[in-house]
């Protein structure tokens, strides 16, 4: 058989793949926010991320290590049911003091639904509205040798957050684009209210091996370039507005996705360009994030 059509007709299986979206392939998805892509009906995807965040500001050192677990289940074929919980160290250091909790934090549990798709051979368009609550779950009143720490240091919030949005997924044989829009409504709790979050976060990635389309399923390599714009309204603590919290923050996040046709090994660096925050709220540094995801 002639290299053009084997060509031929491995774009041909990749491209009924990604029509179909079978359950036995996994496929690129963003590293900082959800993708439209389906869960095949009673099949499961599990990620793992590690993250690491270092924040700084007016003397003060935040550093924030752990991981995050989600486990998807597909309910129907348009139907995907999630669920997540982190496990965060985290310790502020306000150069007389030292403090630090750690714990699991709030289950989010969502779901998502695929309102509209478009398939053809070698793409597919997605449009998934989503909506969940964030659970408490976390411990909120952990204390150590200085008293109750600070909410922000808690693992959990203590209080039941609501929030939802709409993601948008095109997808062909080459590369991938993804969008969503969010907001997550926070409630009170011990006397503390988190600030209400909107992001606006957009994903490309790209196929940078193999470069040309051979015999068989190989495996694939993408470069991926995501950005986040994320504003918090600011903490009230006992109903008064707290002018040192809260903000907007735009992050560009290169990272690379290394696919198979059961799992997926990924890393992303998540940077701030622009940070426009209230007071001496922290400013992030750097978050890191590698994972895994699996089919099974």
């Amino acid at each position: 058989m002639s290299v053009v059509k084997r060509k031929t007709r491995w774009a041909s299986r990749l491209g009924g793949i990604l029509a179909a979206i079978t359950p036995s392939v996994v496929l690129a998805a963003p590293q900082t926010f959800n993708t439209a892509l389906p869960i095949a009906e009673d099949s499961f995807v599990l990620r793992e991320q590690l993250l690491y965040r270092h924040a700084t500001s007016a003397q003060r050192d935040l550093d924030v290590t752990g991981a995050i677990t989600v486990l998807g289940y597909g309910l129907t074929s348009d139907i995907a049911l999630f669920g997540a919980i982190p496990y965060l160290d985290k310790t502020l250091d306000g150069g007389r003091r030292e403090r630090s909790g750690q714990g699991f934090g709030d289950v989010r549990l969502f779901a998502r639904y695929t309102a509209f798709k478009d398939n053809a051979p070698g793409r597919t368009f997605r449009i998934a509205p989503f909506f969940g609550v964030e659970t408490p779950t976390g411990d909120d009143d952990e204390r150590d040798r200085f008293g109750r720490l600070p909410q922000p240091l808690q693992s959990g919030s203590g209080s039941w957050d609501p929030f939802g949005g709409v993601i948008l997924t095109y997808q062909t044989l080459a590369y991938q684009l993804d969008a969503q829009v969010a907001y997550q409504a926070n409630t009170e709790a011990n006397g503390f209210e988190f600030g209400d979050k909107v992001r606006l976060d957009g994903a490309f990635q790209y196929r940078l091996w193999p470069r040309e389309l051979g015999g068989g399923l190989p495996a694939f390599l993408y470069g991926a370039l995501e950005a986040n714009l994320i504003h918090h309204g600011k903490n009230e603590v006992n109903g008064i507005k707290d002018d040192h919290s809260g903000g907007t923050q735009l992050f560009l996040s290169p990272g690379l996705q290394y696919v198979t046709s059961r799992w997926v090994i990924e890393g992303t660096v998540q940077l701030p360009v622009a940070q426009d925050l209230n007071g001496t709220a922290l400013e992030d540094d750097v978050v890191t994030r590698i994972g895994f995801r699996i089919n099974f």
